[in-house]
């Protein structure tokens, strides 16, 4: 008898392993978006001008380019004097919020720069006013907020 007990006692306290744990659907997310690289999108922000790019980096590329178009054109009507020759590249930190709102969180320029155009914070940030509408990144099916550097190379003499 003494046995046949241990058995059942063994069977009993054996049923746990059978058992299945449940898990709730927040620390099912958590555990999700932390296996995410919310480094990479799956689409990069773009333009309307840009739906004729079929790939992703064809639409990167068109991005950076009326990025780059649209400040250069303003710069270029810009009358600016400097005592010193200037040559710099100036860094632009950008970002892109999950609506499209674009805005530059971060001018970072060399001091001498700063010294001989001292309104050129203001004039870089003028120069997206006419931004057509962006639209967001994607990652997963989702807009989400992107932020990237764009560089800006000063050459005044």
């Amino acid at each position: 008898m003494k046995p046949l007990l241990l058995v059942f006692f063994i069977l009993l306290c054996s049923c746990d392993y059978f058992q299945s744990k449940k898990v709730s659907p927040e620390q099912l997310l958590e555990e999700e978006m932390q296996a995410i690289n919310w480094n990479d999108v799956d689409e990069y922000p773009t333009f309307s001008d840009c739906d004729t790019a079929t790939t992703n980096q064809e639409k990167k590329a068109c991005f950076e380019n009326h990025l780059h178009e649209l400040l250069t054109s303003h710069l270029e009507k810009q009358i600016i004097i400097v005592t010193e020759d200037v040559s710099d590249t100036v860094l632009l930190k950008i970002h892109i919020d999950k609506t499209g709102q674009f805005s530059i969180r971060n001018i970072d320029m060399d001091a001498m720069t700063k010294a001989q155009i001292p309104h050129l914070d203001s004039i870089l940030r003028h120069s997206f006013d006419s931004l057509p509408k962006i639209y967001p990144a994607i990652k997963r099916s989702q807009q989400v907020a992107t932020e990237f550097s764009l560089p800006v190379i000063v050459n005044i003499n």
